[in-house]
């Protein structure tokens, strides 16, 4: 969660828990690392886990909150009541109207075994649907209302549509807790003038910096970059983010060399600039983690910040018509 007056915090993101299209995924092989991985946070104080109903492909399907679930009742009572656990429920079109998120709140508290402690709405449809998104927020304050959970939150919602959810909420006595968006140093949209992070600012809404190691890139060294640019046969990555990285990865040289040189004499790598930079813009950073060594490294930055110098200087490099991008996200609404 966030720290109080000083910078934000760090969490856990856990999109690649069960995903096997993208994270290639495999429960005998991952499960005890995953399990280790959960413990291992907690160790280093990184207390905050966010899921989604939508996580884990195929059959697979919303194992991401059967895993939480299943290691957050591993920890002891007291230890338990440290987690926040946060779950978004996705607005599929069958989901209609102010209880159109009953059985799907019902099946992830479930699968979480009653962890969940933040329910958020997983995007926006105002793009598509606009008239589906009101009913279902209004479900979504009913359940912090009756105390079924204590904090609510958005996510994938622009800055206008912000300042109305927050609106609708205000004038029925809820609080929106958290708004999550993509955000990186390749992906640095959200903090434009008049974006959503000015807005979170201003109504004191938490922003949350979903993939801010921009699916693994910039955590990535100057020679895996080199290497991986010099021969495709040895990059260490597979399935869908092959292209997207064989896309990025000619642009990044320059700016991986300026996350190295901050880096130096300071713990967590490149990682741990990526998630600095993140918290410099006033958001908390929710890494995807799935070894003990990655979560290392993601607490290696709560040690440490980034000097108003070296954010310019990474805003400079990101900033502009021809930085590179990660793709927007399609529900992401204005």
């Amino acid at each position: 969660m966030a720290s109080g007056r000083g910078k934000p915090g760090i969490g856990v993101g856990t999109w690649a828990w069960g995903n096997q299209f993208l994270w290639g995924y495999q429960p005998d092989r991952d499960d005890a690392i995953l399990s280790a991985t959960f413990r291992r946070c907690l160790d280093q104080g990184l207390t905050f886990f966010d899921t989604a109903d939508s996580y884990g492909t195929g059959r697979l399907n919303g194992r991401s909150e059967a895993l939480l679930g299943s290691f957050a009742m591993t920890v002891p009572p007291l230890e338990r009541e440290r987690l926040c656990i946060a779950t978004k429920l996705a607005p599929f079109p069958w989901r209609l109207g102010r209880n159109g998120y009953a059985r799907a709140f019902a099946a992830s508290q479930e699968r979480l075994q009653g962890q969940m402690k933040r329910v958020q709405l997983h995007w926006s449809t105002a793009r598509y649907a606009p008239w589906q998104e009101g009913p279902l927020v209004d479900g979504l304050a009913d359940l912090v209302r009756r105390g079924d959970v204590q904090s609510l939150g958005v996510s994938n919602v622009g800055p206008k549509r912000l300042r109305q959810l927050h609106q609708r909420l205000f004038d029925q006595g809820v609080a929106l807790s958290s708004l999550q968006v993509q955000l990186s140093l390749l992906a640095p949209q959200a903090l434009e003038p008049g974006g959503t992070a000015e807005v979170c600012r201003e109504l004191n809404i938490e922003l949350i910096a979903y993939s801010p190691l921009a699916l693994g890139l910039l955590s990535r060294s100057t020679t895996d970059l080199k290497r991986s640019m010099s021969s495709a046969a040895s990059r260490p990555i597979t399935g869908a983010r092959r292209s997207l990285f064989a896309r990025l990865e000619p642009q990044l040289e320059t700016l991986c060399q300026t996350m190295a040189d901050i880096g130096t004499g300071r713990p967590g790598g490149l990682a741990a600039v990526a998630l600095n930079w993140c918290r410099a813009h006033g958001a908390m950073p929710i890494p995807g983690l799935r070894s003990s060594e990655q979560v290392d490294a993601a607490a290696a930055a709560l040690s440490w910040t980034l000097n108003l110098n070296e954010r310019n200087a990474l805003d400079q490099l990101v900033q502009g018509a021809g930085a590179a991008r990660m793709p927007a996200n399609p529900f992401q609404s204005a």
